[in-house]
Order: C-alpha cells, then sequence, then structure tokens
C-alpha cells in the first residue's frame, strides 16, 4: 500500500514537472484552421472564384470571433498609458483589423484582389507576462532582418513594448511565392494586454496576417514566430512557432 501511495506520488510529481516545462511558454495558434481537432491538418485551401469555398472559410473566422462581438462588464480600452486593471481585460478592436474584417470576407474572394487574412493569436498562459526585445541589443541571429530594422525604428518608444510576430516562407520556393506580407493592426501583440490572470470573458490579443500578392495555384509553406525572450523558439516542443499551408486557385 505504501509502495502504490509513492509510485502515485512519483507519477504526479513528474507530471507537474512536465506542465511545467511545457507551460511556462505559450503557444502561437492560427486562425482559420481546417479542422481544429485534427492539428496534423494546417491546409488552407480554397478557390478564390467560388462563393461556397470562400464561406468555408470566412465562416470559420466569423465563428471564431463571435465572442469578440459580444460586450462583458469587465473590458476596458487599454493603450501603453492605460494597461489593463485588475479584474478587467482589454478590448480587442475588430475595426482595427481593416481590412482584414467580415464585411470583405477577410479579402479570400476576387472582389478583394484575393489577399487572403489570416489571424494569429497567443494562447491564454495564467499570469505570464511577456518579456519583450524591445531595443537592438538582445536580438537573436535568426530574427528577420525586417522585424529587427523594425524594433530598430521603434526602439525607445511604448510601441517597443510588443510580442512581435513574424511569417515567412518555409523554403527558398516558399519565400518566392509567398509575395509581400502585412500585419495589422501592428506587428505584434502589445504587452498591456498582460498578463491572462483567468478573467470571465478574456479576450487573447490577435494579429492579422494579411498576403498582399500569394502565388495562385501552388502550396505555399509557411512559418509564423512569435518572438519574446520569454517565448520558447528552439526547444523540442517549438510553442513560440506554427507552420501552415496556403493554396489559392
Amino acid at each position: 500500500m505504501i509502495l502504490v501511495g509513492f509510485l502515485v506520488m512519483l507519477a504526479v510529481s513528474r507530471w507537474q514537472i512536465d506542465a511545467k516545462a511545457v507551460d511556462t511558454s505559450p503557444g502561437l495558434d492560427f486562425v482559420p484552421r481546417p479542422d481544429p481537432s485534427d492539428a496534423d491538418n494546417t491546409l488552407i485551401y480554397y478557390k478564390s472564384r467560388d462563393d461556397a469555398s470562400v464561406l468555408k472559410w470566412t465562416s470559420k473566422i466569423d465563428e471564431f470571433f463571435a465572442p469578440y462581438k459580444k460586450g462583458a462588464e469587465n473590458i476596458m480600452a487599454c493603450s501603453a498609458d492605460a494597461p489593463v486593471r485588475e479584474n478587467l481585460f482589454c478590448d480587442v478592436d475588430l475595426r482595427a483589423f481593416e481590412p482584414c474584417i467580415s464585411e470583405n470576407k477577410y479579402n479570400y474572394d476576387t472582389y478583394r484582389r484575393t489577399q487572403p487574412c489570416v489571424f494569429l493569436k497567443l494562447d491564454k498562459l495564467l499570469n505570464w507576462i511577456p518579456n519583450p526585445y524591445n531595443t537592438t541589443d538582445d536580438m537573436p541571429s535568426e530574427m528577420p532582418d525586417g522585424l529587427q530594422q523594425h524594433i530598430d525604428n521603434v526602439s525607445g518608444s511604448t510601441d517597443a513594448n510588443t510580442v512581435w510576430v513574424s511569417c515567412e516562407g518555409e523554403n527558398p520556393a516558399d519565400v518566392e511565392f509567398i509575395g509581400p506580407i502585412k500585419y495589422l493592426p501592428t506587428r505584434g501583440f502589445p504587452t498591456y494586454f498582460f498578463p491572462y490572470k483567468n478573467q470571465e470573458g478574456y479576450l487573447s490579443p490577435l494579429v492579422a496576417v494579411q498576403f498582399l500578392r500569394p502565388t495562385m495555384g501552388i502550396v505555399i509553406n509557411i512559418k509564423c514566430t512569435a518572438w519574446a525572450k520569454n517565448i520558447d523558439r528552439e526547444g523540442s516542443g517549438r510553442r513560440g512557432s506554427v507552420h501552415f499551408e496556403l493554396m489559392i486557385d
């Protein structure tokens, strides 16, 4: 009986250690997902001239945004000068994602020049406070040059207090096919959205990634990364990055 109790305690201790190792860094995720229950299915494929094909993806984004359109008593408009207060959480203004909004079908159809938007979010991690790269002194060498330049431009301002994001083609061909990218409303998640403290109705901050000229008719492999000093990008879990494919006919 004593041995059984010891083994149970050992199993629990190991579970706690493993959970701590995993949960010290938030994961990065994307919307729309082909099938949220199938993590291995990451292909966003649609026909831009087919209304039903476009609707398949825009309806997924609309469904995801439903909680963001509900009012709440414990919500507030946050900014660098007005960080979130105790027991409240920051509002996410969907209008700030223009043109990546529902009225524009998130730019998935040909009437919007087929410039689709994919939304990035960090998984909720209790009491996690980001430690941002807000100066040029300690940026990792693998950070994209364009992002390093952007941080250099905003260094010293409140805009530098951000969990940065970058999206790139995974292979040389993908780099060519992916085309230019725009990040909305900013190039990351402002730190004033954090920490998450299990507030009822909490809304995760979002970044819209708009693909302005993706090559049609070919699968483009895309890797997006969240950048902060306390986000794991190199460990076995690599929770700070996410992969998906985009193909438009």
